[in-house]
């Protein structure tokens, strides 16, 4: 089975996040591979997720222009391509490219542009989800949640609360998110990657996501999987970011997310960031099916729950989903 020809869907990739070498030497070209491996990748292993977020800083001072923009999102495109993705959400915080002058609404009209001229280019079907964080005020948060309803129509999908989980409660952000549920916006959130799965609840509760970004610690709480099961809400799981980032994985065989699928929780596979995790989706597949023998069935089942799960009009979704049947049902059964 040619795992990077799989068909895949990718629902947690942040944009700023993910710059190739190719990239960030084209917009700093002092940038030697040695220094990008030193300070754009984080860590094999990180001591929390607030020593992982460090390192983010380099991607958002390379992306502060309409032209930068533009180039880094044409370089994750490439990446997609290369990997076999065929759907793709993709994050940012508009908030934090505006250092030059840029307004957040001019950050968001450059990415969706671009986005959708990449969609037109490559064949990938992909929506964009905008970011508040949790160091952000209520006013930032809530500007953010309105830009996504300023965009509603576009290729601006949805509304995530992303940033140091541990470090910031969720107190400045509850705003934000009765105001896109208020207005029909899809809503994720990460929580249960920076605390366990009592950031999950709290998250559920405050500010009602329909899914969650890696909600990995959930496994911790035998009731919180139950819930997650029986209300569908679904995680976005990222391996090996998780490895590299909560100290309570040693390794791939520790994670839980064959656990998961086996408790029956909807959930999906993604890279998270291809530049502070260097990783692609075909890696992730790798190691899922070396460590725990995921075949053409586990990989389908997780496709289609993440196409289910995504923020796209039902039109989109169901050719998205024939696709994926159509294709893991010509692989060769597994032996």
């Amino acid at each position: 089975m040619d795992l990077r020809r799989l068909p895949k869907i990718e629902l947690h990739l942040h944009l700023d996040c993910s710059l190739s070498y190719r990239a960030v030497s084209r917009l700093a070209p002092a940038v030697t591979r040695e220094e990008y491996a030193r300070d754009y990748v984080a860590p094999a292993r990180c001591a929390n997720l607030a020593d992982f977020l460090k390192r983010a800083l380099k991607g958002f001072q390379l992306m502060q222009s309409e032209d930068a923009l533009r180039l880094v999102t044409e370089d994750l495109f490439e990446q997609l391509a290369n990997d076999g993705v065929i759907y793709a959400e993709i994050r940012f915080a508009p908030l934090l490219h505006c250092e030059q002058g840029m307004s957040p609404a001019k950050v968001v009209a450059v990415v969706e542009r671009a986005v959708e001229r990449q969609r037109c280019a490559t064949g990938i079907e992909a929506r964009a989800i905008l970011c508040t964080l949790r160091h952000f005020t209520e006013e930032q948060s809530l500007r953010t949640a309105r830009l996504v309803e300023q965009f509603r129509g576009s290729r601006v999908a949805a509304l995530d609360l992303a940033g140091d989980e541990a470090g910031f409660p969720l107190d400045a952000h509850i705003s934000a998110y009765r105001y896109a549920r208020e207005q029909g916006l899809f809503r994720t959130a990460h929580a249960g990657e920076g605390c366990g799965p009592e950031s999950v609840w709290h998250t559920l509760r405050q500010l009602d996501p329909q899914r969650i970004g890696h909600g990995t610690r959930s496994i911790e709480d035998p009731r919180l999987v139950e819930h997650l099961r029986a209300q569908r809400v679904h995680l976005e799981l990222c391996p090996s970011s998780n490895v590299q980032i909560i100290p309570s994985i040693a390794g791939w065989p520790a994670h839980p997310i064959d656990r998961l699928l086996k408790a029956g929780v909807s959930l999906s596979v993604s890279t998270d960031t291809r530049m502070l995790t260097p990783a692609t989706l075909t890696g992730e597949y790798e190691g899922l099916q070396r460590t725990f023998g995921w075949g053409r069935e586990e990989f389908l089942r997780a496709n289609l729950m993440g196409m289910d799960a995504a923020f796209a009009e039902d039109a989109a979704k169901e050719q998205i989903r024939n696709r994926l049947v159509k294709e893991y049902g010509a692989l060769e059964p597994d032996a």
